[in-house]
């Protein structure tokens, strides 16, 4: 018998008429009749080819040709195909569209709206319009296939969050080319893992960029991943040449160009590329099919090990653009920040979903908290008089000034970010806000509420949102439609037949199991690169026709969806399970406790014990009084046979850029075992801070 979940709590928000009736999602229903949410769940996932196909048209996806069928499963549904017959290459929809003559959407051309605004930690800001942009995708992909790049080569992108980065990557899906996208704090030997596996061609990088102050090289890492890459076996291709020829290299710091070294032949400095002139017709939007690859978004996964998912033209994008428009109800007047870098997989969802729907995305490149040691004056935007706070309140500062009103950030961000208190919020004027969102990891309530009632004013949803590289976007979500209550998801976001089951694969309610998929949708991955075998004893092996995503989940008796960390770091006492997120809920609810990571440990009685890692706030001290009150609230909400065994103190939690606390690496650490891949953490010596508190 399995510990049935407490969920516990209220509901704490409730659309209003006017957020419920205006939404995008409402519109959409009335489009085609439906009446309620339910009926628009049945309908999305019992007809898979109609609801496809109705999003395509809501979206004003446009084909060159088009699709003779929405989707073929001849194959089986791992490897569904869509739109058959079409043929489109997305960057037509997400630019082309917008400003070309007489191709506009009926509200007219929106050239002169703007596409991206940045920010740099230094307190520089740039903006383009969509005919800017445009114009600027058009001379890279000119400048790209006059290096001999085109159709079906891979290109990487290995860059801060600038306004280029979006440049570089319409670009290359504008040749025809396959998108690679890389975190940008990878360390050579993870970046070089991905060009040999890829096969990549070119790369995009910077000379650097800006973290807390300091320059931080970017270039270097770049050529020796370069080296690393070329000297592998394996790298060759047919003619016998390195599979990497060329990098593209933007200049981001204040760095003296003469000193920064450049291979002969290999090397391009951005700007120039960019100033040269190029025969039209190397500036031209490749025909591409609907099913062509466009991107290979690598990602790690519990195991260590990365794997590439393939995403294709009319999948990613048009999810994602869904996703944004039914969940977070985003429309062509919004300006949208989500907190990312591009080697995540929001990175490319907020470029593609925003430019499918013409509305603006903002990029900022730095720390969210960092405050410069002199204040720097904003130039080119209305205000530019006014010398701008930074530090704890920098985020909120931006929404202020480049007015957002859809900002998506991570748990753990916000329980950093709680730790300044409420002032920093207050002395902005975050009413641009209209719509939270949050991704990345399970909340737990308190910081959930601090978001909520601090900065949403108790008044805005918080769309939690969760799903992943594979799945293109969301497969639980809320909406504008469903009530909340915190922590929770409103529901399976709609074309996602999610369910939660047992190890029988039977529908599940009440109690915690896992995660599944039973229909599939547009933005399924089309494979894992080069391991197909991979990719189907990953999600469908486990149930015949059955998606098992990997985490644990569960619905409560108000039918409030919760996600409760992943399957793999489950924790098995005497054959009771554990989610980690059900005992780090208990400890981040003591006031003294900020952060919280729990894994299994072995124990020859009991097969796994229950081992907490606590980092504390400020002006809180480790102590054996307060490791037994933490001990205590466990063992009250759990029960003694759940207790931990040993509760912690560390300084830092290993995490990825985006906020995600690794267990898997925590647990490695802890137990002396390899660590696996760890080239997407952004604080590795926290590492250090595991092994220290080892008994």
């Amino acid at each position: 018998m399995e510990p049935q979940w407490d969920f516990g709590g209220e509901i704490v928000w409730r659309p209003s008429r006017e957020q419920a009736e205006g939404s995008r999602l409402a519109a959409f229903m009335r489009r085609h009749g439906i009446a309620t949410f339910d009926e628009l769940m049945r309908r999305s996932t019992e007809d898979i080819a109609w609801f496809w196909n109705a999003v395509i048209a809501d979206l004003d996806i446009r084909f060159r040709v088009p699709y003779d069928k929405v989707v073929d499963l001849s194959r089986g549904e791992p490897w569904a195909q869509w739109c058959i017959g079409g043929r489109m290459n997305i960057v037509d929809n997400c630019l082309d569209k917008w400003t070309a003559a007489g191709a506009a959407p009926p509200q007219g051309s929106r050239a002169g709206h703007i596409a991206v605004r940045w920010e740099g930690e230094e307190g520089a800001t740039r903006a383009l319009s969509y005919g800017e942009l445009n114009a600027q995708v058009s001379q890279m992909a000119a400048a790209l296939r006059s290096l001999g790049v085109g159709k079906g080569d891979v290109v990487a992108i290995f860059m801060p969050m600038t306004v280029e980065i979006a440049v570089a990557l319409l670009a290359i899906a504008k040749i025809g080319a396959i998108i690679l996208p890389l975190f940008s704090g990878y360390g050579a030997e993870a970046v070089a893992s991905r060009l040999r596996s890829s096969g990549a061609k070119a790369m995009f990088t910077a000379d650097g960029f800006y973290r807390r102050g300091q320059r931080v090289a970017m270039k270097p890492v770049a050529d020796q991943a370069i080296a690393l890459a070329v000297a592998q076996p394996g790298t060759k291709d047919a003619a016998g040449a390195c599979a990497l020829q060329h990098q593209i290299v933007f200049h981001r710091t204040s760095a003296d160009i003469a000193n920064i070294p450049m291979t002969a032949g290999r090397d391009h400095w951005w700007h120039d590329l960019a100033a040269r002139e190029y025969p039209s017709q190397l500036s031209a939007t490749e025909d591409t099919s609907a099913e062509d690859p466009l991107m290979i978004i690598y990602t790690s996964g519990t195991t260590g090990q990365p794997k590439g998912a393939l995403h294709t033209h009319c999948g990613f994008p048009i999810k994602a653009a869904q996703d944004l428009v039914h969940c977070l109800d985003v429309g062509p007047d919004d300006t949208v920040y989500w907190v990312t870098d591009l080697g995540w997989m929001m990175g490319p969802w907020l470029i593609f979903g925003t430019a499918l729907i013409g509305a603006t995305m903002v990029f900022y490149d730095g720390a969210p908290d960092y405050s410069p040691t002199s204040n720097h004056k904003e130039t080119g935007q209305p205000g530019a008089d006014r010398v701008w706070s930074l530090g704890a309140g920098r985020l909120w500062n931006m929404v202020e000034r480049h007015k957002i009103s859809v900002l998506g950030i991570s748990p753990t961000l916000v329980r950093g970010l709680m730790g300044h208190g409420e002032e920093p919020v207050r002395r902005h004027d975050v009413s641009s806000l209209r719509v939270l969102g949050s991704t990345g990891e399970p909340w737990n309530t308190e910081p959930w509420n601090w978001f909520f009632r601090v900065v949403g004013g108790g008044r805005l949803p918080i769309i939690n949102y969760s799903g992943g590289t594979e799945t293109s976007g969301g497969i639980l979500g809320g909406n504008m439609l469903l009530p909340m209550k915190p922590a929770s998801f409103s529901g399976a976001v709609p074309g996602m037949a999610a369910d939660v089951v047992d190890d029988q694969g039977r529908s599940l309610r009440g109690a915690v199991g896992e995660l599944v998929i039973r229909r599939p949708w547009i933005g399924m991955t089309r494979g894992f690169w080069k391991a197909p075998e991979r990719y189907f004893e990953t999600y469908w092996s486990r149930f015949p026709g059955i998606w098992v995503h990997g985490d644990w989940a569960a619905i409560d008796a108000d039918g409030l969806w919760y996600i409760l960390g992943r399957s793999d770091d489950t924790i098995k006492v005497a054959g009771k399970r554990l989610g980690p997120a059900e005992v780090e809920t208990i400890l981040v609810g003591h006031p003294a406790v900020a952060e919280a990571a729990c894994i299994g440990v072995p124990d020859p009685l009991k097969g796994q014990d229950v081992l907490c890692f606590c980092v504390l706030r400020a002006g809180h001290e480790p102590s054996d009084a307060l490791r037994e009150a933490l001990r205590a609230r466990v063992i009250e909400a759990l029960g003694k046979p759940l207790k931990p065994r040993e509760i912690l103190f560390v300084n830092d939690l290993p995490k990825t850029r985006n906020a995600k606390v690794m267990r898997r690496v925590v647990r490695a650490a802890y137990l002396g075992e390899s660590l696996g891949d760890i080239t997407s953490l952004e604080n590795p010596a926290a590492i250090e801070e595991i092994k220290k508190v080892r008994r």
